[in-house]
């Protein structure tokens, strides 16, 4: 069929699109003549349970940017006490451990301060004083520039393109969470906190291929976290099979209640949260592949390959799924359940089947939402429960049985989430998005996509 032939070419080139936008350069970059270690070197983050401040002083005025080494850099806490210092090496680089447990730092700021006394002649910092907030416990990273004096703070405009950046980021891989879990609610009616756990689930699946012995390469060129996200795709799919296999068919033959099984939800949601931390730890995790990525500037923002490589990726992921729901015989049959299930078990659909291919679906959405996360951000053994609200909120925003729905929503969510920091604390941009939906939902119940019903 021509549709099909059209799903084989954009597979296709969305492999390739991967393989080109993620893979590193096989080769080293070509000689500029400028000696390779001063040039100004990304900073390589620590694998322990600290956190640490790390950064880089570059020199602008050079192309490409030198490093600048023998530079004091200090932090303070709130009340000014300094509590760390470092020198910058000969690439450029510094790292100051925060002294204590991770934990103990989770909502408080530092000031990160060059000491523009022991730069050399004839420079200037674009800025000498960042305050960082730390809101999760991953390393901070700082960037000090050097060369013509430029302004202290991009302006609004600026800063909001750059979160938009960001923005687009988390949403689509959002909505990849939230249409996963529109669909399995949409066919059996189960709202499913244990969702959030399959996102963490393809996150692990994604790190354990990267933490197997050797690399993988095609052409010389690395691509184990490649092959670590289309795994997570894969295994995630078999997982939700499991699952449904498992626990969810059983507890559907025997007539179980959504409100008994919703409760099962919980207690799946707080066994395998327990699970992943026992294998994995507690503490953060980062991918061994683009962890530091140079970025590409285009204007006054800065964009890296990996996050235009997730949206486009994403974007493509949406695509398909919606295409597929929207113009094939099984996304005509998984409408039909989803809005009268007797009527369609009446009319020659096999309702189980249907079931356990949303199930299955659902949950490869999931864990290819875990893997991107874990790309972009890192992750821990919590990040799906972390987005679990968010993605409830994207899908009741968008309207409940929506295909389209859940998208909008959580581009709305994802959106809003990073634009708002402009105005409000980075700690408070989740508590805002959550006031978006309890104001739209006063204004229209049935979602932003949904349609209004009677009932009784």
């Amino acid at each position: 069929m021509p549709w099909t032939r059209t799903m084989r070419l954009i597979a296709l080139a969305l492999m390739m699109l991967a393989l080109l936008g993620l893979a590193p350069p096989a080769h080293a970059d070509v000689a500029t003549g400028q000696d390779a270690a001063t040039r100004c070197a990304l900073v390589k983050p620590t694998d322990d349970d600290t956190i640490s401040i790390l950064g880089r002083i570059c020199d602008r005025r050079q192309r490409p940017p030198l490093a600048v080494p023998g530079v004091t850099v200090s932090v303070e806490d709130a009340d000014g006490n300094q509590i760390g210092e470092a020198t910058s090496a000969e690439d450029g680089t510094f790292v100051i451990d925060l002294p204590g447990t991770a934990i103990e730092h989770l909502g408080k700021s530092y000031t990160v301060t060059l000491d523009e006394s022991t730069l050399p002649e004839d420079t200037k910092p674009e800025i000498s004083s960042r305050t960082l907030t730390i809101n999760i416990d991953n390393d901070q990273t700082v960037l000090f520039p050097i060369g013509d004096a430029g302004p202290v703070k991009p302006g609004k405009f600026t800063e909001a393109m750059q979160l938009m950046v960001g923005g687009l980021v988390f949403s689509v891989v959002l909505a990849m969470a939230a249409l996963g879990l529109s669909m399995i609610f949409g066919t059996t009616g189960l709202t499913n906190f244990s969702h959030g756990e399959l996102v963490t689930f393809g996150a692990l699946v994604a790190f354990f291929i990267d933490r197997l012995p050797g690399r993988i390469e095609i052409g010389g060129a690395e691509i184990t976290v490649i092959v670590g996200v289309i795994a997570a795709f894969v295994v995630g799919g078999v997982f939700g099979w499991l699952n449904d296999a498992a626990l969810w068919r059983p507890l559907r033959s025997r007539g179980t209640g959504l409100v008994a099984m919703m409760i099962v939800s919980i207690g799946l949601s707080l066994f395998l949260r327990n699970i992943y931390q026992y294998f994995a730890g507690a503490q953060s995790r980062n991918y061994s592949q683009y962890g530091a990525v140079a970025p590409w500037q285009i204007g006054d923002i800065l964009l890296t390959p990996k996050e235009l490589v997730v949206i486009l990726l994403g974007l493509a992921v949406l695509v398909m799924t919606t295409s597929l729901l929207q113009f094939t015989r099984l996304g005509k049959a998984t409408r039909a359940v989803s809005d009268n299930p007797g009527l369609a078990s009446a009319t020659g659909i096999n309702v189980e089947r249907v079931i356990r291919i949303v199930w299955v679906g659902g949950a490869a959405l999931a864990g290819l939402a875990g893997a991107l996360l874990g790309v972009t951000q890192g992750f821990d053994f919590q990040i799906g429960f972390r987005i679990l609200l968010l993605t409830f909120a994207a899908v009741v925003l968008g309207g409940l049985g929506t295909i389209w729905g859940a998208i909008v929503g959580a581009f709305v969510i994802g959106l809003f989430t990073e634009l708002s920091t402009l105005f409000v604390d980075p700690e408070f941009k989740f508590v805002g998005a959550l006031l978006l939906l309890i104001v739209i939902l006063l204004i229209r119940p049935q979602g932003l996509l949904g349609r209004a019903q009677r009932i009784g």
